[in-house]
């Protein structure tokens, strides 16, 4: 009989979760820690791989023992992670060399202007659906090789490993005996072929990475090995994995071409599926894989806007403009409008459709009338703006006009910023009862490959949602709308 759970590992930017989902795509037991973040200088963020590993070891099992549950109860480990984020390890100790070097990190600019320069930014767009950007994981795994004492020697003689946040719990929950990653994840690094389905031999000899280092690409549904007995009841199936962003698109149901969803957390980010054909975006979108069943590819356009729920944090933790997250709201209420404030949140320059790795933020329009309330109103609405940016490059791209938006992740909760993304759209919004998407996507993958569930079950997970009608005058939304589109001009480098 197949045991009665899904466990989740939701390896965030800034937290760290693990899940129990019944056979009703309920959430029975969750546990959750944030983990620190580093910045030993300016446009570098770093983490210590170990306190991601050990903080979601120790909430795991938190998490089993509070729900009185052994390994027998869990059918299997659905894994899904940040995305780009870079961990190199030894593989004989299984210590990392150097912090992980996050997504957001921007060291690596100046290699990603050289290499636009040498003309090369074509045939990597070819070959991997990517745009140059410091955002993905080959210039980071390349300046590790070139910046860690002795790193270059020990990957040429095989005794380094390289993955992505997935590939390094796996490593470490497995024991050191699996090395693996997912094609969602594979695609994201800048190395991978995702027509042919490989590492790209041309990409691996431009950024000097030895192939020996990378794991092993497998689909996004399959049961991959199993974990030590690190847990109550002895060893666990490890049975999916997928990017965030991924399991989201799959946890939201967009099993079919044209379906999309936008999820809101740190950044904020936007996928359509596109099926089993490969889109190339001349909007500035990027073309990924999202997920691979079996011998079914389905890939994906995807928008990246870097900064969206980090705004508020930082309007709260370094400004102190709010107590809480959920003072936001509040704060934009207080107000009848922006009062022509514009925040453009370009902390880590501008992603899609701009990718401007040296734009920077600002906040436009101040005047003596000016309040706290108007800028958290304007971080607010900076995220709906950014994603009208990104979904009018998929709309274009796709030749497919959206009836509705299906979201998810932490800000979506905020009923001011969904009523004005659907306002700003001029497109319907829907936030299912069940905001666990990303997670559940996770699950959902574990679960049919272990037999949990079925491709008829996953149809009946979505129970409930609310839906944002859009309210908002079309002259309004072109005035503002306009009054954004001048304020991101304001950001932009001048190359």
């Amino acid at each position: 009989m197949v045991s009665p759970y899904i466990l989740t590992f939701d390896l965030g930017t800034s937290s760290l979760r693990a899940l129990l989902f019944d056979r009703d795509f309920r959430v029975v037991g969750m546990e959750q820690e944030t983990f620190p973040q580093y910045y030993p200088a300016p446009e570098r963020v770093e983490q210590d791989p170990r306190e991601i590993w050990e903080t979601q070891l120790r909430i795991t099992r938190r998490l089993m023992k509070r729900n009185g549950i052994g390994a027998n109860l869990v059918a299997g480990i659905g894994i899904t992670n940040q995305r780009e984020t870079v961990v190199v390890w030894d593989r004989r100790s299984g210590e990392p060399v150097c912090p992980a070097i996050v997504w957001q990190d921007k060291r690596t600019v100046p290699a990603c202007e050289s290499l636009q320069h040498e003309g090369l930014s074509e045939m990597i767009r070819t070959k991997t659906g990517l745009i140059i950007d410091a955002y993905f994981s080959a210039t980071k795994l390349q300046w590790i090789l070139e910046n860690v004492p002795g790193a270059r020697k020990a990957a040429e003689k095989g005794d380094l490993l390289f993955g992505t946040v997935d590939s390094w719990i796996i490593w470490k929950l497995s024991g050191g005996r699996l090395h693996v990653t997912d094609v969602s994840n594979a695609s994201r690094t800048m190395l991978y072929n995702i027509h042919e389905q490989r590492w790209d031999p041309e990409l691996l000899a431009l950024f000097g990475v030895p192939e020996q280092m990378l794991p092993a690409v497998r689909s996004s549904s399959e049961h991959y090995g199993d974990s030590k007995a690190e847990f109550p009841g002895g060893a666990l199936p490890i049975c999916g994995i997928a990017g965030d962003q991924q399991a989201a698109l799959f946890g939201q149901l967009c099993h079919e071409s044209g379906s999309a969803k936008n999820t809101y957390g740190t950044g904020c980010f936007m996928l359509m599926n596109t099926g089993c054909e490969a889109v190339r975006s001349k909007n500035g979108l990027l073309t990924t894989i999202a997920w691979q069943i079996g011998d079914t590819l389905t890939y994906a356009l995807e928008g990246s806007v870097f900064i969206a729920g980090a705004a508020i944090r930082w309007l709260r933790d370094d400004l102190h403009v709010i107590g809480t997250a959920a003072d936001s709201e509040r704060a934009a209420r207080k107000v009848p409008d922006n009062g022509g404030v514009y925040f453009v949140p370009a902390f880590s320059g501008l992603g899609a459709p701009y990718w401007d790795m040296k734009a920077r933020g600002s906040i436009s329009g101040l005047t003596q009338g000016s309040t706290a309330d108007h800028i958290a109103r304007a971080a607010l609405e900076s995220i709906a703006y950014q994603s009208k940016d990104v979904l009018n490059a998929m709309e274009c791209d796709s030749g497919v006009r959206l009836c509705a938006l299906n979201v998810d992740g932490g800000a979506s909760a905020n009923d001011f910023l969904m009523q004005f993304q659907a306002d700003i759209l001029n497109c319907p919004v829907s936030r299912p009862d069940m905001q666990e998407s990303t997670a559940l996507g996770a699950a959902m993958l574990a679960g049919l490959a272990c037999g949990f569930w079925s491709e008829a079950d996953l149809k009946k997970s979505r129970k409930g949602s609310r839906r944002f009608e859009p309210q908002m005058p079309a002259e309004e939304r072109e005035r503002l709308y306009e009054g954004w589109l001048r304020a991101v001009e304001g950001t932009r480098s001048r190359k």
